[in-house]
């Protein structure tokens, strides 16, 4: 499942070559919820690295991201991360931005019981598992 958000542009980190085939990059957007503004911390990989390139620190952007997490083995201990993964940003109210082409973006549509109007949840294109391929108890 995909989301998106809306917010400013707070900081914005160097890429990162962690390994010789992945390379990262992170950035780290302000998001009004309430009384006091969250700063939430996105992470691009591969390809995706330059699609922050365009903005700058200030900048209001709509970012859209998947919902990542992994376990590790370490030691015998196991150990979990969790990922917000942006795979596209664009201007804050840029309805219909999409780099050219005149292809129009869907309208996003707000999750059920979310309290949070910058926050939305869309259905993603391809499921990320197919119900065989997860060993998932329920």
């Amino acid at each position: 499942m995909a989301y998106d958000v809306t917010g400013r542009l707070h900081e914005i980190f160097d890429e990162q070559q962690v390994s010789e085939k992945f390379r990262k990059r992170e950035f780290v957007l302000e998001v009004q919820d309430g009384q006091y503004p969250e700063h939430i911390k996105f992470q691009m990989v591969q390809d995706k690295t330059s699609l922050i390139d365009p903005f700058k620190m200030g900048d209001e952007v709509k970012v859209t991201f998947n919902l990542r997490g992994r376990g590790f083995n370490k030691n015998g201990q196991m150990l979990y991360f969790t990922n917000l993964e942006a795979w596209k940003i664009e201007p804050a109210g840029a309805a219909n931005y999409g780099g050219g082409g005149g292809q129009q973006q869907a309208a996003p549509r707000p999750a059920a019981q979310n309290q949070n109007p910058t926050l939305r949840a869309q259905p993603s294109a391809a499921p990320i598992a197919s119900d065989d391929d997860n060993d998932l108890p329920f």
